[in-house]
């Protein structure tokens, strides 16, 4: 097994400890290094080299969108996860364009931040669903939908998996999708699998803005 060594970057020690507590009942976690401001995770990033950076946004000395700027600089393979109380779109939009691979609200469950996680250890990226729909309303407002791109598309989508990719850009969860349409959560996880090959996409919310481009979207 593969151990993941993380960062904690906040500036409330209670935060870090819970979060330390926390992720260390996860078998594959393992908390290298705290850091208070973006100045220390800066330092600790040197010194450590952690797999995975958990980074709060407000702090002292230096933020999290700066201290996430200047790690990509060091590092462009640092992986950052934005873990914040605040879901404002000039957070949103400044933290992603940083270079964070992770923007999740401290409302987040256990497993989901530990798959979050997971996923950004492994070379992917996690949005918080409520975050995605303003990136997604964003990226639609900046570059309207093209309807003939869609014959771009090597193999065509099937009319079940175009409703679940509308269902996905709109931040719903593959629970959330199978509630809706009466299926199993494994088959809805396997029509996402598929939908994100054909339409070439690394994750939930980067299918949403190719589905987009690619006039998918009703």
């Amino acid at each position: 097994m593969e151990i993941i060594r993380l960062l904690l970057v906040d500036d409330q020690r209670l935060m870090r400890d819970g979060l330390r507590t926390l992720l260390e009942l996860e078998s594959d976690f393992e908390v290298v290094g705290e850091a208070e401001n973006g100045a220390q995770a800066l330092e600790s990033y040197r010194q450590l080299t952690p797999d995975v950076i958990l980074m709060d946004i407000r702090m002292p000395q230096m933020d999290g969108v700066e201290a996430t700027r200047r790690l990509r600089e060091i590092d462009p393979e640092a992986r950052v996860i934005i873990l914040t109380t605040f879901d404002d779109n000039e957070y949103v939009f400044e933290g992603l364009r940083a270079g964070a691979l992770g923007y999740l609200l401290k409302d987040v469950s256990s497993d989901e931040l530990a798959d979050a996680i997971r996923k950004v250890a492994a070379g992917g990226s996690m949005i918080e669903p409520s975050v995605a729909r303003k990136v997604i309303a964003e990226f639609a407002r900046l570059a309207p939908p093209t309807p003939q791109a869609t014959q771009e598309l090597i193999e065509p989508l099937s009319e079940r998996e175009i409703e679940i990719l509308t269902l996905v850009s709109r931040g719903l969860t593959n629970k959330e999708i199978a509630t809706k349409l009466y299926l199993a959560e494994g088959t809805v996880k396997n029509y996402v699998t598929s939908i994100l090959q054909k339409i070439g996409a690394r994750d939930r919310t980067q299918a949403a803005l190719r589905a987009r481009e690619l006039g998918l979207l009703p």
